[in-house]
């Protein structure tokens, strides 16, 4: 996809094509705003500064349209409209050991429980084990502190899959 399509796209398009990226609704809304823009640098300035303007209920909804790390079978299911970039980013949990998996399962299940939302990791080039390690060391996290860390994940995913469209 070209910027000059982004530019150039309707809101409904325009809804489309970012959506792909981040489901948040209230970030779209604030990219669609921000077009047309003049290169790539541009485009992912606006969404920095789209996400600096979400508030916590954005986020949540943002981490909505995520899979769990190391759930590969919600990739096709739930999650298809960002199915292929997220299971390209999780990549490293498709060749975990199943020791690995098993606990990463179970963190999952206990910080969903702790902070009632999914674990937020840009995952891109990071190991299973990394992956475990991140989730180990955030699950003690006060459920402030982990919305602004998911947060700035979510922000780091998305401006990959924002340069991926491009």
């Amino acid at each position: 996809m070209s910027l000059d399509t982004i530019n150039n796209a309707n809101t409904d398009k325009g809804f489309d094509i970012f959506e792909s990226c981040c489901c948040s609704p209230n970030w779209i809304k604030k990219m669609i705003q921000a077009t047309p823009f003049a290169d790539k640098a541009a485009l992912l300035a606006a969404s920095d500064k789209a996400f600096s303007e979400l508030d916590e209920q954005d986020y949540l909804i943002a981490f909505q349209g995520h899979p769990q790390i190391g759930d590969l079978n919600t990739l096709h299911k739930k999650y298809a409209n960002t199915s292929g970039t997220a299971s390209h980013e999780q990549s490293g949990m498709s060749v975990a050991e199943s020791d690995v998996l098993e606990e990463m399962v179970a963190l999952n299940k206990a910080y969903l429980d702790k902070f009632g939302f999914i674990f937020i990791v840009c995952a891109s080039g990071k190991s299973a084990v990394e992956m475990l390690a991140l989730i180990k060391a955030r699950i003690d996290n006060d459920r402030a502190t982990e919305v602004d860390i998911a947060g700035q994940e979510q922000a780091k995913i998305t401006a990959i899959r924002l340069e991926k469209l491009l």
